[in-house]
């Protein structure tokens, strides 16, 4: 009898660990609020737009405005949609470690620029927790979504993640109600 429980197909104990590790990550991302009532995938892999685990730069923090199918909205400089978070008070962040993997933010070396329709005058800084100096606009600091896998996708929109909803901005720095 021993023999036999002993004995397990190739690779199964490879498939137990990948199930183990996923119920892992599934657990963690249940105790970090997840990313509910959008109905979202999950991140793609290696997005575009992230430098590192916390930071997404678009040629030197520039904003930009694009098309969508929500208006004319927000973007960085590689096109990628900016979104606002809620539980945000004022220019200081409150996304930082697991929830900036997910929803990593603009982040600057330089000063940030405004883009045909963007108020240059909107456009400022605050300093994170981390020591990088994440892009504002209109008081609120700017993010991407991790889950958005090109240019113009807008699948954060309306997402409740980390304890607060996120939206993408309207050229005067106001949430844009709708579904991505």
């Amino acid at each position: 009898m021993t023999k036999t429980l002993n004995r397990r197909a190739p690779g199964a104990r490879a498939r137990i660990v990948a199930v183990a590790g996923l119920a892992t990550i599934a657990l963690a991302v249940a105790a970090c609020g997840g990313a509910s009532g959008g109905g979202y995938g999950a991140p793609a892999a290696g997005s575009s737009g992230s430098t590192g685990s916390t930071g997404s730069t678009g040629s030197s923090g520039s904003l930009a405005l694009a098309s969508s199918n929500l208006g004319k909205i927000l973007v960085d400089g590689r096109g990628r949609t900016l979104y606002l978070f809620e539980a945000d008070k004022g220019p200081s962040s409150m996304c930082d470690g697991a929830c900036a993997s997910l929803w990593p933010p603009l982040t600057t070396k330089g000063r940030p620029t405004a883009g045909p329709g963007v108020s240059a005058s909107k456009l400022g800084t605050t300093k994170r927790a981390d020591g990088t100096t994440e892009v504002t606009y209109n008081g609120h600091p700017l993010y991407t979504y991790s889950g958005d896998s090109a240019p113009g996708q807008t699948t954060g929109q309306g997402s409740r993640a980390f304890g607060a909803e996120w939206y993408v901005l309207s050229a005067g720095g106001n949430t844009v109600e709708g579904d991505g």
